[in-house]
């Protein structure tokens, strides 16, 4: 398969420039690897391979005295790669060291961050590897139907038949299942968490209702919360917190939304077949939300992505705030959005004195509703960021 150029590559490259080491996490299969590899370095460690692995378990602090050596030999200080870091957590402690000690520059990679939480900012710049992002996509011209149904992996994208993806989609759920939960033990409980899993695919971009879900399955509330705890470490899924501020007397929803980072992952792990005309709407919004975070990690961009839900009904599906100013984010299926589908983003704007607002939706050209609420075509979706960062 042909390599994807990945657009954080750049600011990997400008980060090891300036002298830190980087801490690239991201689900399986997103490129994490390919990636790394296409940077010049001196030593490539890969902890998924069994001998390298078992070296390492055995004697952690062999690691030191390896680079020390290596950097006399090139009497420089050595760009080292460790992929999968999350298999060896104990080796955690020994890089900080070469690190702190400035013996090598590290890249060092991971599809969990649930054993790897003591690598502090300050020490190593993190980055988030996501599927494949609008722009990196845009070579392959797929239809946004089949992003929809079949995601963005990068293996996935480059797949022509769809039998093919779909074969692959249901390896994946599989892989996870038996490599990250099975064998790492996250779990006691497989059985209950493969139908946790799929009840979690089903209810994504939906708001988390626990009782439901432990009932469902038949596991305590905490369980069923630590399995979603599970999902975000493992960056399969993605939390997205309500917003609660308000100045008026508004009863808010206060329970979060999760995303499934990849929408052919999540079709698959629900066990649901090719969607109809009627899914599009709520797998739309899914993809546009997971579009917004790529943009937010691959820019570092200082926003958080919420949503607004009043009891009383009025709701915004997506909210971006950069500590002081918050932009609402309405997304329709519709390709010419009219006011009566911005009665809530109206609502939203005068309750936090906002400036603008979107609708992201399949018109072909942007155009204003009414004033301040602009219509944008999904394509466009990072001048919500940029534009409004520029402004700022």
């Amino acid at each position: 398969m042909k390599i994807i150029e990945r657009d954080v590559t750049v600011a990997i490259m400008q980060t090891l420039f300036r002298g830190k080491s980087v801490l690239l996490l991201g689900p399986r299969q997103t490129g994490k690897t390919t990636l790394v590899l296409s940077i010049r370095h001196d030593l490539y460690i890969n902890l998924m391979n069994t001998r390298e692995r078992q070296r390492y378990e055995s004697d952690p602090g062999l690691i030191i005295g390896e680079i020390r050596l290596l950097g006399e030999s090139l009497a420089r200080k050595p760009l080292v790669i460790l992929d999968e870091i999350q298999r060896v957590p104990a080796l955690t402690d020994n890089l900080q060291i070469l690190i702190d000690e400035g013996i090598a520059d590290c890249i060092i990679t991971g599809s969990s961050a649930r054993k790897i939480k003591n690598l502090l900012p300050g020490r190593v710049i993190k980055f988030n590897l996501h599927s494949l992002d609008l722009h990196e996509i845009s070579p392959y011209n797929i239809d946004l139907k089949s992003l929809l149904t079949f995601g963005s992996l990068p293996g996935i994208v480059q797949l022509e038949d769809d039998f093919n993806k779909e074969q692959e989609l249901g390896s994946y759920v599989e892989l996870y299942l038996e490599e990250e939960i099975r064998k790492e033990a996250l779990v006691r409980n497989i059985g209950a968490f493969n139908n946790f899993l799929q009840l979690a695919c089903i209810e994504s971009g939906n708001i988390v209702n626990l009782s439901k879900l432990s009932q469902e399955i038949n596991v305590s509330h905490s369980t069923v919360a630590e399995y979603y705890r599970i999902l975000t470490d493992c960056m399969l899924a993605i939390k997205i917190e309500a917003l609660t501020d308000t100045a008026s007397r508004r009863r808010l929803t206060k329970s979060p939304k999760y995303l499934l980072f990849d929408l052919g992952v999540r079709r698959v792990g629900a066990r649901e077949n090719i969607p109809s005309l009627k899914d599009y709407p709520k797998l739309f919004e899914q993809f546009v939300g997971l579009e917004i975070l790529k943009i937010i990690d691959l820019h570092q961009h200082r926003y958080k992505l919420y949503f607004w839900r009043d009891h009383a009904g009025p709701e915004v599906d997506f909210v971006l705030f950069n500590g002081s100013n918050y932009i609402p984010i309405e997304v329709k299926w519709s390709e010419q959005p009219k006011s009566k589908d911005i009665r809530h983003v109206k609502q939203f704007m005068a309750e936090y004195s906002c400036n603008k607002g979107y609708v992201i939706c399949r018109t072909p050209r942007p155009y204003v509703i009414e004033e301040n609420i602009i219509a944008l075509p999904w394509g466009d979706i990072n001048t919500v960021i940029t534009g409004s960062q520029t402004e700022n």
